[in-house]
């Protein structure tokens, strides 16, 4: 069998069919993922890479546009693939045919104790990608973060705190050189939940201003080398967010009460 070779948006029809091969069972959402992810790991393509249209997919697989459209959502959900519109759906991270599917099904709210249920995960989660990006950064990776982290600082000084995309790239740059994809991919799935704490939460408009100094005091830790520091900071952060929307909560207790 030959292998594929050249830009992906040049594949024929012909040349996809080797390693796509139709599906033939009632779980056709599961078998599309599969065989995309057969046909990603045949090709060895990695991440940043371009997967074939949606047509020439359908076409392959013996199903309709709409459910390959559905599968590869899926994927998006799970932080697995782009899709750039006007460009097509590139590759975020490495995908096999062993992969476990979980979509989540988030019951979050934006009173007080949705809020901290979905706090307590944040804390689990960044204090220990925190720590092992300290560990297994490398060069790159901790440059990468410094300049999302320099981007963030800008937009917060010069738009009065309003940093909440940047804010949220700096903390997917150190999930993403953290050495464990599942970080980014789980993080990735919960991104509307964790969007609320930048959507000024039971009315506190600086929510999370608190907590601006502290990314730089993460960064410090990870570029040292410091896991147990980086860990420290990560959770001194999450501690100032907790501290917000405590006083969030008194204040519209207090405004009840009158």
């Amino acid at each position: 069998m030959q292998k594929l070779v050249g830009p992906l948006n040049h594949l024929s029809s012909a040349g996809v069919t080797d390693f796509l091969p139709p599906i033939q069972t009632t779980a056709r959402d599961d078998a599309v993922l599969k065989a995309l992810a057969g046909f990603v790991r045949q090709e060895a393509l990695g991440p940043g890479e371009k997967l074939p249209t949606e047509r020439i997919l359908a076409e392959r697989l013996k199903v309709s546009r709409n459910t390959v459209r559905e599968a590869l959502t899926r994927w998006e959900g799970l932080g697995l693939v782009e899709r750039r519109q006007g460009s097509g759906t590139y590759l975020k991270a490495a995908v096999s045919p062993d992969m476990l599917h979980m979509p989540l099904t988030l019951s979050g709210g934006n009173d007080f104790a949705g809020l901290m249920r979905t706090l307590e995960i944040r804390r689990a989660l960044e204090a220990e990608a925190a720590a092992l990006c300290a560990i297994r950064g490398g060069k790159a990776e901790i440059a990468e973060i410094e300049r999302k982290l320099d981007i963030m600082e800008d937009a917060f000084r010069t738009r009065a705190g309003m940093s909440s995309e940047e804010d949220w790239e700096f903390h997917q740059a150190v999930y993403r050189a953290s050495g464990n994809p599942l970080f980014e991919q789980i993080i990735s799935a919960m991104h509307e939940l964790f969007h609320r704490f930048w959507e000024h939460p039971l009315g506190v408009r600086d929510f999370g201003h608190a907590s601006f100094p502290y990314h730089r005091t993460i960064f410090d830790r990870i570029a040292a080398h410091d896991p147990d520091g980086a860990r420290a900071e990560a959770l001194k952060l999450i501690a100032t967010v907790e501290d917000d929307l405590k006083r969030g909560a008194a204040n519209l207790e207090l405004s009840d009460r009158r």
